[in-house]
């Protein structure tokens, strides 16, 4: 073949790849535009408190059963993935997952950066690298942590600063392992305004929130504007409890979510005592899908 016969050849096979790669492409853009908003939430496990006594066998066989295809994996729970692990044992966790339907979404782990000690913080920060880079090894895609509380003679400000300041190493720590640093609202801070004022001190785009679905949520000026405070932060998980409880606006919620097109996880964090874990969980499954299609059809207008 001549240089310039070559040179043709290679150019209409380019214009012939672009065309198929643009044909695909613009299919599925024109198939994500038919599809409602909130259509790519999906519904998962926070394995505190159903899954504590599951080892990970059994956790993945459960979850397949019920039809959830997610999991946040609590740490000190019986499925045991800990930073402990040897590579050849976080290579099994990853295999073990990815043989399943059901994907690991992340570790939840219980760190936290409020203290006034500042070596308890950076110890905190130490294990929280160390989960990080768990997750990243086992197939997560991020780590939840806690800002957690104020202290008695310790300015409110001074608190969110340092846990703002933890937070911005973390993240810039997790973009190396292509981890989230997911920072679940929780405890003291878990009024609205004081997660974004923390957000604003961590000034990094891979620190994100974890919405918990806590009573703090209705203060102030209410759900709707606690929700805008810190939707744009949002992460690829967010928690929410029992469905079926009279205690929470999910319909509101869940009004919100799809509204902004939430993309990312709703992870159950159930702590009631079921007699069939397994049938309760694929009973909130079902509920989850009943509140996607009313938001949807309440967003659509219809």
């Amino acid at each position: 073949m001549s240089h310039n016969n070559r040179r043709w050849f290679l150019q209409a096979s380019a214009a012939v790849a672009a065309g198929a790669t643009l044909s695909t492409t613009t299919t599925r853009s024109s198939l994500a535009a038919e599809l409602p908003p909130g259509s790519s939430m999906q519904f998962g496990l926070v394995t505190y408190q159903w899954g504590r006594d599951w080892d990970l066998p059994t956790l993945i066989k459960n979850c397949a059963m019920a039809e959830v295809h997610g999991v946040e994996l609590r740490t000190t729970h019986a499925h045991a993935v800990e930073p402990t692990l040897s590579e050849k044992q976080r290579d099994d966790v990853r295999r073990r997952f990815a043989d399943s339907p059901v994907e690991l979404v992340g570790i939840g782990s219980n760190e936290r950066y409020d203290d006034p000690n500042p070596e308890v913080v950076k110890k905190a920060v130490e294990a929280t690298k160390a989960f990080l880079r768990l997750s990243h090894d086992v197939g997560g895609t991020g780590v939840k942590v806690k800002p957690d509380r104020f202290h008695p003679n310790v300015p409110r400000e001074k608190t969110i600063e340092q846990i703002g300041k933890a937070l911005s190493e973390l993240g810039d720590y997790g973009l190396g392992f292509g981890q989230e640093v997911r920072l679940e609202v929780h405890g003291q801070c878990a009024e609205l305004p004081t997660i974004k004022a923390i957000l604003e001190v961590a000034d990094n785009d891979n620190v994100k929130v974890c919405w918990n679905s806590n009573p703090q949520d209705l203060q102030g000026e209410g759900l709707a504007h606690n929700f805008g405070l810190v939707r744009p932060s949002f992460g690829m998980t967010a928690h929410i409890h029992e469905l079926n409880s009279d205690q929470y606006p999910y319909a509101e919620l869940f009004r919100l979510l799809v509204a902004s097109d939430y993309e990312g996880w709703l992870l159950l964090e159930a702590s009631s005592e079921p007699a069939d874990r397994v049938a309760a969980l694929t009973e909130q499954r079902k509920l989850f899908q009943q509140f996607i299609a009313a938001a949807q059809k309440q967003v659509a207008g219809k």
